[in-house]
C-alpha cells in the first residue's frame, strides 16, 4: 500500500487508516462482537493499514483495551493513534484539559494498548475552563518524556445556529484554526482530525490547506459519511436506539432518499473502473476521493466487518481520473442538518 507522511514527524503510515470506534461505540450495540472486532483489525494489517485510531472516550475504554489485543502480538506493524480530553459519565460527555489529568489519561492509555509509546496523541476536545496552552503543554512533556511520538489535534466544526456560530462569511473551522495557531507555539501539531467526505466537504475551504501549507498531517474522519456513501444502508430501514445515527437529521428516511443521488454518482464512477466485477465499489470511490485531496490526507473509516476493512484498503489503489473528479464536484450538495 501506499505510503504517506503525518506532519513534519517522518512517521509513515498507510494510505488508508483504521477508525476502531464503531467495535465498541456509537455504532450498533447487537453488532459489537469482540473476537470479530479482533479479526477485523488483524485483516486490516494483513492488508497494508498501519494507523489504527482510538480514543480512552471509546467505550470507554474498552476499544484501547480491544486493540492492546493486537499490539501485543502485532506493535511493528502498526501506528497507533489514541485520545485523550473527554471523560464519558451518565448520559453526558465533558472535557478535561487539567495537566494533570492529561498525564494521567496517557499512562492509562499506554497500559491499555499494551505498548511503551503512542505514535499520535490527539487531544479530543479543549476543555473551556483550561487555557489550551497549557493542555498542549502537558501533551508536549508527554512526548519529552518518550512516552508519545507526535501530538494531534481533533477539529469542532462549528455550523451556524448552534452555540454561538460565526455569522456570515466566516468559517466552520474558525474557532479549530485558532486554537490550532496557539497551541503551534507551544510544540508543533503533526496532525489534524476532522470530518472530510464528499457530502462533508467543509474542511477543503480553510483547514485543509492550513494544514497543507504547514506540513501537517490530516486524518479525514468519517470518509464515508457514517456509512451512507457505501450505498449499503437502505432508507427507512431504521436503526438501533444507542446508534448516533438514529438522531441525526441525515439519517431519516426522508433526508437518505433525498441524498440518493450522491450515492448514484459514486456508483457511476465506480462503474467506469470496472464496478462491482472489477472490485470496485463507492466506497473505495468516496475514499478515493479523499485521497486525491493531497499527499498529506489519509482517510480513516471506520468498520467492524473484515470485508470492509479489506474493501477500504483496496482504494489506495484506485486512481480517479479528471473526469471522474469533475463528476463527484458537479454531485449536488447533501440536503439535511448535519448538527
Amino acid at each position: 500500500m501506499e505510503r504517506r507522511t503525518i506532519g513534519a514527524t517522518a512517521l509513515e503510515v498507510g494510505a488508508v487508516g483504521l477508525g476502531c470506534m464503531p467495535m465498541s461505540w456509537a455504532y450498533s450495540a447487537s453488532q459489537q462482537h469482540g473476537e470479530r472486532s479482533l479479526r477485523t483489525v488483524h485483516a486490516a494489517l494483513d492488508a497494508g493499514v498501519t494507523l489504527l485510531d482510538t480514543a480512552d472516550m471509546y467505550g470507554p475504554f474498552t476499544n484501547e483495551l480491544l486493540l492492546g489485543r493486537v499490539l501485543k502480538e502485532r506493535r511493528a506493524d502498526a501506528f497507533v493513534s489514541t485520545k485523550c480530553g473527554l471523560l464519558v459519565g451518565d448520559q453526558h460527555i465533558v472535557a478535561n484539559g487539567r495537566p494533570g489529568y492529561v498525564r494521567r489519561a496517557c499512562d492509562a492509555s499506554l497500559r491499555r494498548l499494551q505498548t511503551d509509546v503512542i505514535d499520535l496523541y490527539q487531544l479530543h476536545r479543549a476543555d473551556p475552563e483550561v487555557p489550551v496552552e497549557e493542555t498542549w503543554g502537558a501533551m508536549a512533556e508527554l512526548v519529552t518524556a518518550g512516552k508519545v511520538r507526535a501530538l494531534g489535534l481533533c477539529a469542532m466544526a462549528v455550523r451556524s445556529g448552534r452555540r454561538g456560530a460565526a455569522g456570515v462569511g466566516a468559517d466552520l473551522y474558525d474557532g479549530t484554526i485558532r486554537q490550532l495557531e496557539r497551541v503551534q507555539q507551544v510544540f508543533p501539531v503533526s496532525a489534524v482530525q476532522a470530518e472530510l467526505s464528499v457530502w462533508s466537504p467543509e474542511a477543503l475551504r480553510r483547514l485543509l490547506p492550513w494544514c497543507e501549507a504547514r506540513g501537517v498531517g490530516f486524518l479525514a474522519a468519517m470518509p464515508l459519511g457514517n456509512g451512507f456513501l457505501t450505498g449499503t444502508l437502505t432508507p427507512g430501514s431504521g436503526f438501533e436506539p444507542e446508534d448516533l445515527r438514529a438522531r441525526h437529521p441525515r439519517f431519516t428516511a426522508e433526508m437518505m432518499a433525498a441524498n440518493q443521488p450522491v450515492v448514484a454518482g459514486l456508483r457511476r464512477v465506480a462503474a467506469r473502473h470496472g464496478g462491482p466485477a472489477a472490485g470496485v465499489t463507492p466506497a473505495q470511490v468516496a475514499l478515493a476521493w479523499a485521497l486525491s485531496r493531497g499527499p498529506h490526507v489519509v482517510p480513516v473509516p471506520g468498520t467492524k466487518h473484515e470485508r470492509w476493512a479489506v474493501e477500504n484498503a483496496g482504494a489506495a489503489a484506485l486512481r480517479l481520473a479528471p473526469e471522474d473528479l469533475a463528476e463527484i464536484a458537479a454531485l449536488p450538495p447533501a440536503q439535511g442538518s448535519w448538527d
